[in-house]
């Protein structure tokens, strides 16, 4: 009886310095296991899964690997002098082979110490590579070089740069009204140019026409000739003399009769 509660008090022992101990360790979906032995960073990584560990003198730091959102609100220069205020939003994931090379030079706060201040001097130094009118053109094309100096800067620590997206570009009144009359003046001076085209247009038609009427009225001066009067003429003389001529001051004279020919 008395060896049976020694054994049941050792496994209760036992129970509680496992739970004190905690030797196992869970790696969750999307993260990886930092392990440190007395602090020590190692290269070893545990995958996702139930893994054990050696009490007091491992630790176990889970770093999570699924994409993570991080936004910023900037301030910079255009090329061109202009205050510009953007709002960009990336999203980015943690290589799972470098989480204890990111964990030993940077720490768990590498989103503030390391995203957000690179994040703020890309965009500042791409920015002040284009006008402020280009900015608003070009914006694929600015986001496109933010992300890739980003990812530049970022790889190196195991940090993927997945996708960027420039929120918002704002500027000052002034320069907004600039634009704004700018776009306008545009709209009208091609309007102007659309319709010079369509005056242009129109004219030329008009003389195309005339030249085709003046040609013809050539062609049927041409055709119509003496010998071809002459002939009509004598195609449609009934074979009798006029009786009468106008003379001057509109009155008839008559004709003195003349035999027909003969027949």
């Amino acid at each position: 009886m008395r060896e049976t509660s020694f054994r049941f008090l050792w496994i209760i022992v036992l129970l509680i310095l496992v739970a004190l101990l905690n030797p196992f360790v869970i790696i969750g979906p999307g993260e990886r296991g930092v392990v440190t032995n007395f602090g020590a960073v190692q290269d070893q990584v545990l995958d996702e899964g139930f893994h054990f560990r050696v009490p007091i003198y491992q630790q176990v730091i889970k770093m999570d690997v699924k994409i993570h959102k991080e936004e910023v609100d900037a301030a910079a220069v255009s090329k061109d002098l202009q205050p510009v205020f953007s709002k960009v939003a990336l999203n980015f994931h943690l290589a799972p082979d470098s989480v204890a090379k990111l964990y030993q030079e940077v720490g768990l706060e590498y989103s503030t110490r390391l995203i957000a201040p690179a994040m703020q001097e890309t965009i500042k130094a791409t920015t002040a590579k284009y006008t402020a009118e280009e900015l608003v053109t070009k914006r694929d094309a600015v986001a496109t070089e933010i992300k890739d100096r980003l990812d530049s800067k970022l790889r190196p620590y195991g940090i993927i740069v997945d996708q960027l997206n420039t929120t918002n570009f704002e500027f000052s009144m002034e320069f907004n009204a600039a634009i704004e009359a700018k776009q306008i003046a545009e709209q009208q001076a091609l309007k102007a140019q659309r319709d010079l085209e369509r005056i242009k247009i129109e004219a030329e038609q008009k003389i195309t026409q005339a030249q085709a009427e003046a040609e013809s009225l050539r062609l049927q001066r041409t055709e119509i000739t003496p010998e071809l009067i002459q002939k009509q003429m004598v195609e449609k003389w009934d074979g009798h003399y006029p009786q009468t001529m106008v003379v001057t001051g509109g009155s008839a004279m008559p004709i003195i009769n003349l035999p027909a020919p003969k027949q």
